[in-house]
């Protein structure tokens, strides 16, 4: 079974460009524009990780990953951020789930990226 990650930002060049990075690493990807769309999305799709935005309009990738980890429990995240002012609120969300959630800044190298990712979906 191929693992399916499920790209949400805002930005659609940063979404559409991660999710083919990660479709030529054999993944399985889908991208969304908003929280919103991301959580519908996550709800048909079932993703092994999520890998978002932090600051998007109408509704935080925080707020997402809150939903979501309601929802599908077992779905690993990522959130990344341009803003270091969104690093201790992410830092402090990761905290309190069952699970761990690792914070990345922006811009990160697409093989730093794909490590973490590798490294949270037991990948070499």
């Amino acid at each position: 079974m191929t693992d399916h990650i499920l790209i949400v930002d805002d930005d659609r060049l940063v979404a559409d460009t991660l999710c083919l990075i990660f479709q030529k690493q054999g993944f399985e990807a889908s991208a969304a524009y908003s929280a919103d769309e991301g959580l519908s999305m996550a709800r048909a799709l079932r993703p092994q990780l999520l890998l978002c935005d932090v600051t998007m309009p109408n509704k935080s990738g925080l707020e997402l990953v809150a939903e979501l980890e309601q929802e599908i429990p077992e779905c690993r995240v990522i959130v990344l951020t341009a803003y270091f002012s969104n690093l201790v609120k992410a830092n402090e969300q990761g905290k309190k789930m069952p699970k761990s959630m690792r914070v990345m800044l922006k811009p990160c190298a697409p093989e730093d990226l794909l490590r973490e990712v590798g490294a949270m979906l037991r990948r070499p």
